[in-house]
Order: C-alpha cells, then structure tokens, then sequence
C-alpha cells in the first residue's frame, strides 16, 4: 500500500502537512458524467496542433517523471501519490465523442489517445472507454494515434484493425531493473514488446516512444531497445528528453529519484541540469525536448545512427507543426 506523497498545490492557497506517519493511499476512482467536451484541440512548437481524447484523469502506473502530475492538481488533487490513487472515469465519453465528431469530424483530421492518462490504465479492463471510442472512431473514419504503457491495447485489436491507426509503445528502458526506480507499476518492458509484436503481426503500425530519456542513466540502453523493438515489428520511433514543467513534478521526481537510487541520484541531476543550464526544469516550450550539451549531441547521434541502420523510419504526426501563437492548450477537459 503506497503512503500519501504529494508536493504541494499551486493552485491551493492553503497547504497541509501529516503529522506522524501519513495515511495508506488506497485507490478510488471517481465516476464523472459532467463531461461536455471529450476532443481538446492543443498546440505547441515541437508538436504542432493535436487533437486529444482523455477518457481518464490519472494514472496507477506512477511513472515519477509523467508530465501530466500537473493536470491532476488543476482538478483539486495532488500531483504525487494522489494522480497514482484518486482516478476519475469520464463515463459518458463516448456518447459525447459522438456527439462532438457529428458537429466537427471535417475540421479534425485524427485523434490521439491520451494526453493525461494511459488510455489503458488498467481499470480501462471495465470500464471499456477507451475502446467504445475506438468503436466511435471507426464509425466516424477517423484516424487514431495510440500511446500507451500497457498490453491491454491488445484485446482491441478487432477494432484497430478496421480503421487508419499507429499504435505507439513508450519503452524507455530495457529492463526490469533500470524501469523500476522510474515506472514502478507499469508492465514489464518485455510484456510491452511481446505486445508491440502482437500489434504489429495484424498490420497495424507501431511506433517505439524512446521517452524519455534519462541522461546518465538510461541513454546507453538506446541501440538495444531500438533493436529489440524492430524485431518485435516497429517501423517509426520517436525519443524525448526527460522535462519537467512545474516544482511539483521537479519535487516528487528528486524525491522518489533519491529513495530508489541514492547513489546515482547525484549523477542524474546533475546530467539533466547540464542539459536545461543549470536548472531541472525547461524555461519554453521550445526547448523541452531539446538538450544544451555535447553529450546529448552524442546521443541524438546515436539514436539517429541505429535509426538509420536499423531501417528505421522518423515518425511524424499527420499535421506537421505550423506557426501558430504558442498555446499549450486551448481547453482542458
């Protein structure tokens, strides 16, 4: 059972602290049905214009680096071991989906699935949101993007195979052992690679997510992951560097970096600091997936080198970036 952990709320204007040993953090799961909209449109300088569905809000695989700690706080919880706990099903979003593609599906040429949650977090086995949109999805034509952690992708594979879809498996690390410290309850990475295959072997398309990368930790483990990925059936992969948006994500990560490597936390900080100028956290969008040093030089190399030699193809969103005001994002939830 995982303690209560969690930095403080920017979007409080007051803050508690337990006094003596804090609570268990047992999972809850809140049934949401005020859901309005279910597509958000969002636009940044590395990734262009993207239309996103959440059927979630957060995530039990409590991966310390997940950018989207953020959001859970926006909602009124914490962005520690509340967005691993607390949960919320959007349980009319496919109805709404429907709805909303009905009135805009010329204007919107694909749709991603999941922008602040996996959208296979393991309570997707019964609620089923995820793949009643896909049925949306597929009805409308739309394209699909999928991003995920988790093998459950699998049992949709009746659907998948009917519409235009890349499935994309995030697998930053090779092991159990180099994944545990950073995504303590995420599937095996050999678990997700015998998915990939499964994917792959019913022509559907897979790309490999090498995010994020951790320099000083992880970087070296590149060309094997990239291997073992095209031997399990990827044809496009993509990698990022590790960032972090907010002092809550920068503080939960040091934290739980400390508590699973004490003797290598030093390093990595001081790798990532390296890379950002001093700092942890990146000043613009432009530059969060974007490393300062020679070493990250050398990694981009590596990664482009077995890209090329492996056959590998870039991959790129349907819509290339264009150049818009820079908005993150224009609506929420």
């Amino acid at each position: 059972m995982r303690q209560v952990a969690n930095p403080p709320n920017p979007y409080h204007k007051y803050s508690a602290e337990y006094v003596g040993e804090p609570p268990d953090a047992k999972l809850e799961v809140f049934e949401e049905t005020a859901t309005r909209s279910m597509i958000v449109k969002s636009w940044s300088p590395d990734l262009g214009r993207r239309f996103v569905v959440n059927c979630y809000r957060g995530c039990v695989h409590g991966c310390t680096y997940c950018f989207a700690r953020q959001y859970h706080e926006m909602i009124g919880y914490g962005a520690g071991t509340d967005f691993e706990t607390k949960l919320v099903a959007k349980i009319n979003a496919p109805e709404v989906l429907r709805n909303e593609l009905k009135k805009t599906r010329q204007k919107i040429p694909y749709l991603e699935f999941s922008f602040a949650s996996d959208p296979y977090v393991p309570i997707e086995a019964n609620y089923e949101l995820t793949r009643r949109c896909l049925e949306v999805c597929r009805d409308f034509r739309i394209p699909v993007f999928i991003l995920t952690k988790s093998p459950l992708v699998t049992r949709d594979l009746d659907i998948l195979k009917d519409i235009e879809c890349t499935v994309g498996f995030s697998i930053p690390f090779l092991s159990v052992e180099t994944s545990r410290p950073f995504e303590p309850y995420v599937p095996t990475p050999e678990a997700r690679f015998r998915a990939m295959e499964k994917v792959a072997a019913e022509g559907i398309e897979v790309a490999l997510a090498l995010a994020p990368v951790i320099p000083g930790y992880n970087d070296n483990e590149i060309p094997q992951i990239l291997k073992k990925a095209k031997e399990c059936g990827a044809s496009r992969a993509f990698m990022s560097l590790v960032h972090f948006a907010t002092d809550s994500i920068e503080e939960y990560f040091l934290k739980r970096l400390y508590e699973k490597l004490p003797t290598h936390a030093d390093k990595i900080v001081n790798r990532i600091k390296e890379e950002r100028n001093g700092r942890l956290q990146h000043r613009s969008m432009e530059e969060r997936n974007k490393g300062r040093s020679e070493r990250w030089k050398m990694i981009n190399d590596v990664f482009e080198l077995h890209m090329r030699k492996l056959g590998y193809e870039k991959y790129e969103r349907l819509e290339k970036p264009k150049a818009e005001p820079v908005q993150f994002q224009q609506r929420l939830f």
